[in-house]
């Protein structure tokens, strides 16, 4: 009689926890920096106090920091954009926290509203604008932290005739 079966395969269950890797304290792969904002963004205590408005530029609060990233706040009243730009080498994740925000792409535009989420490599070039008539709230993730952050022209669509 073959007495083969999963337990004497795989061992005891309760045997396997230190085959398992210990929780990293920070992020280091794309779907845990895209976890970690969804983490922030579901939790309003960790950034609803930060928010500011200013009806001039662009406002941006550093969150947090962590081996080699960095957590950015920004909010954004109606009518304002980041202008075409890439994150130079940076990687990064966007989460819109509050309202939405448009992001232009050479691929077109798409609406991103409360808890939508864009993850993007270097050179990723985009714009994002609060084109609503209510104020929005995103969150950034930089990995590595952004050390620049390059215009690019603005793009002309033309229409063929």
């Amino acid at each position: 009689m073959n007495s083969d079966n999963d337990l004497q395969i795989a061992g005891d269950i309760l045997e396997v926890p230190h085959l398992l890797q210990p929780p990293r304290e920070h992020p280091a792969t794309v779907a845990e920096f895209a976890g970690m904002a969804r983490s922030i963004a579901n939790d309003r205590s960790q950034w609803a106090h930060h928010v500011r408005y200013d009806a001039t530029a662009r406002w941006y609060h550093r969150l947090r920091t962590g081996p080699g990233y960095e957590v950015w706040l920004l909010s954004w009243v109606p009518g304002q954009g980041s202008g075409r730009h890439d994150h130079g080498r940076s990687s990064g994740v966007l989460t819109v926290l509050e309202g939405s925000l448009t992001e232009h792409t050479r691929r077109g535009a798409r609406t991103l509203a409360a808890g939508a989420q864009r993850v993007f490599a270097p050179g990723y070039v985009h714009e994002v604008l609060n084109d609503a008539l209510e104020p929005a709230v995103s969150l950034h993730v930089y990995y590595p932290g952004l050390t620049e952050m390059p215009m690019h022209a603005a793009q002309r669509c033309e229409a063929r005739v």
